[in-house]
């Protein structure tokens, strides 16, 4: 909703397995501890400035968990939000608390910017993980799971099906599981068997009736068939649909998997391993064979997380402790069902009354289809156009320009980045497309993005055969801008157009993420995309720019400069002013800079969606910054900011943090049309409307549902869409 970027939220981004994202806000908000980072001080403001960077991320997981609890929403947008919660927290163990367990262990003290040590986080985030774990678990079996079944869904256990039922499942097991099925005993001649990452098993205790010896033996549900097993229709009931989860069958058989013994009890488990790997960029070495090899490493990373149902007995949790090698702290218990990321299958049924109403996105006028219909180059060179998906169509803008250039002879070249990109990328397929008709072609696919390794790699050897120049970025960063640079032809000269986006060239995300993206063909900003792409193809490092602020050398820099400058305003007596919309606010020197404005008296407000280190409204350093955030339908994924005084509104794939900051190639744009950077005001004005449905950051890190009960209520996410449908 992953870096699940994280931009994962997210929706689960690996294997480029797309997952929408998160609807209006409405139950009560959860609570929030602390979230942060290291370094930067500032005399003159307070130590516990910072909340704990890991705690925030939990307390936005809530805030997804709690549109799951939210009855006001379709009944099946409410089990997606219980699938994304899930993913969510896979992710965050796998890659966030693998690096504070892996600092631990190693007795790197460091410690975070609210002054925790890795151990101290990593007992609060299990604490706090129990919590949520546990209202997780309840919000599905105490409300969805019985609305499921009042509108004809349900999910029943073994003891709920009837024996004509029975029968057609044991013919069913025994034909397309038990075959797949392997057993493994755990005794001196079979050593306890690995557990891969996020299997499902069932842990099993049999009895020899000979002698009455016990033995644990494992078998893991299979992950190559559907979780939810659905049974035969009943007659008289054709609107009815009835699910049995796979392990509750496979625990229905088990004396057919272990004939002549004794069963004496089973309970499931699902362990979670470090997935946060690094690759050692050594010149001398390929980066693709490098990171092959160590994606071949991630399944058998150290574990992180053990998850157990909630009547696993004693002696059984501590075999699995001492086999598993996992620690008492490390282990969550979930009342019902573990791993509700299934429930995706319950969601893809055919039951749109159940769900959000479609949307289909517009097409900008710009780029609307008239009785001649202009090429998106003549529109370009008319004037820039904003676009702001997924209420703009992805497809008759960014990948029509992209498409329409691979098939202009007058094209000579097209330099593109890809960070993540969908299964069937019509992108992608327009670079072969474009190599193939003879045009230079450069693409950055960045094959380090997290748990999208494996897609960018084929996309790479792809594009590769196809004849286009591949590169994979700089060593020591990830390329994680979202660029597109079209050099053509026109009589005796040469034009540049360029896009410039806050999201990724995915075709699937961009119904399902809200982002925005300027397409112009501004001869200064095309100048500064050559550099840029010079500098990652080549060996420049250029580190200032006509109109962009690029990172790593200079998007925190020009970010605080201008801070700084709207400081500058209001002590001189102007109107000052900052508004910043982003996924996670972290950096401390940024929030320190924040700090300073507040100070000032300058009005701050800030849109986050995801994580939050700054604590708003604390008299003497904060009382003039307010944090919100906003979930719902879409994920709210792009990066925007206004400084009033100066009049400037910026747009980027920057989110303010230390990675994107100092770990990476961001790009940040300049917005200086007056009819575009009115469209981004709008965005602002509609988000940050009192009326707003959102949730409120307190100074103690608390987050509070907004507007109060009883209170006039609109959806920011449903008037954009409104204001499409109705232009």
């Amino acid at each position: 909703m992953t870096d699940a970027e994280t931009e994962t939220l997210t929706a689960t981004s690996g294997s480029t397995t797309v997952r929408p994202p998160v609807p209006q806000s409405g139950g009560s908000a959860p609570e929030a501890p602390p979230a942060a980072t290291s370094q930067a001080v500032d005399n003159a403001l307070p130590e516990d400035r910072y909340l704990n960077r890991e705690l925030s991320w939990l307390d936005f997981n809530a805030r997804v968990l709690a549109l799951a609890a939210d009855p006001s929403l379709p009944l099946l947008e409410r089990a997606k939000f219980l699938a994304i919660f899930a993913s969510n927290l896979d992710e965050f163990y796998m890659v966030r608390v693998a690096g504070l367990k892996r600092r631990d262990e190693m007795g790197l003290s460091v410690r975070s910017a609210d002054g925790l040590s890795p151990r101290e986080q990593l007992r609060r985030i299990n604490e706090r993980t129990q919590q949520i774990s546990n209202r997780h678990a309840h919000v599905f079996l105490d409300s969805v799971r019985p609305a499921l079944a009042d509108e004809g869904i349900v999910i029943v256990t073994w003891a709920e099906v009837d024996e004509g039922e029975r029968t057609r499942l044991s013919t069913y097991f025994h034909e397309q599981v038990f075959p797949v099925l392997t057993p493994l005993a755990v005794d001196p001649a079979h050593p306890f068997p690995f557990v891969s990452g996020l299997s499902l098993n069932l842990a099993v205790t049999v009895r020899q009736p000979e002698d009455g010896g016990q033995h644990f033996a494992r078998i893991k549900v299979p992950d190559n068939v559907d979780r939810f097993v659905e049974l035969a229709r009943r007659e008289g009931s054709s609107d009815v649909v009835r699910f049995l989860p796979m392990e509750e069958l496979i625990a229905a058989f088990l004396p057919v998997l272990f004939p002549g013994l004794e069963i004496v009890e089973h309970h499931a488990f699902r362990i979670t391993r470090n997935a946060d790997f690094e690759v050692e960029e050594d010149r001398d070495e390929d980066l693709l064979q490098a990171l092959e090899r160590e994606l071949a490493r991630r399944r058998f990373g150290s574990p992180v997380r053990l998850e157990v149902s909630d009547d696993m007995t004693e002696s059984m949790l501590e075999l699995l402790l001492r086999e598993l090698d996992v620690d008492t702290g490390d282990v969550i218990e979930v009342p019902g069902l573990l791993d509700l990321s299934s429930l995706w299958q319950i969601y893809d049924q055919d039951r749109p009354a159940l769900k959000d109403r479609p949307f289909v996105p517009a097409t900008p006028p710009a780029f609307g289809e008239r009785e001649t219909p202009k090429s998106i180059f003549s529109t370009l060179r008319d004037g820039d156009v904003l676009v702001h998906h997924p209420y703009d169509s992805f497809s008759t803008t960014v990948q029509r320009f992209i498409e329409q250039a691979a098939a202009d002879p007058n094209v000579l070249a097209i330099k593109q980045t890809l960070y993540r990109t969908s299964g069937d990328s019509p992108i992608v397929n327009a670079l072969i497309d474009a190599a193939a008709a003879g045009k230079q072609v450069v693409a950055l696919v960045e094959i380090k993005a997290r748990f999208d390794e494996q897609a960018n790699i084929k996309w790479a050897r792809a594009l590769e055969r196809a004849g286009v120049h591949v590169v994979y970025g700089l060593v020591g960063l990830k390329t994680h801008c979202k660029t597109c640079l079209v050099v053509r032809r026109e009589g005796s000269t040469i034009r540049r157009y360029c896009h410039i986006g806050t999201g990724n060239y995915n075709s699937k995300t961009a119904r399902l993420y809200e982002d925005v993206g300027l397409l112009t063909a501004a001869p200064d900003i095309g100048a500064d995309l050559t550099d840029l792409f010079n500098s990652l193809t080549g060996y420049s490092r250029k580190e200032s720019y006509r109109n962009l602020l690029v990172a790593p050398y200079g998007v925190r820099r020009g970010i605080i400069e201008r801070i700084e400058r709207e400081i500058a305003a209001k002590q001189s007596g102007a109107d000052a002013g900052i508004r910043l919309k982003a996924n996670a606010l972290v950096d401390e020197q940024v929030i320190d800079s924040l700090y300073r404005a507040s100070q000032a008296g300058v009005r701050v407000e800030v849109v986050v969606r995801g994580i939050c280190a700054l604590r708003p409204g604390v008299p003497g350093f904060s009382e003039n910054i307010t944090v919100r955030s906003i979930l719902g339908r879409f994920l709210e994924h792009s990066r925007i900011i206004h400084f009033r005084a100066m009049d400037e509104f910026w747009i980027g794939s920057a989110d303010m943090m230390h990675r994107n900051l100092d770990r990476r190639v961001e790009v940040m744009a300049q917005v200086k049309d007056p009819r575009l950077s009115s469209q981004l005001n709008e965005v602002f004005d509609s988000a940050l409307d009192p009326a707003t449905r959102c949730w409120e950051l307190d100074m103690d890190g608390s987050w509070t549902a907004s507007p109060r009960e009883g209170e006039t209520v609109r959806d920011h996410q449903v008037s954009l869409m409104e204001s499409r449908r109705h232009p």
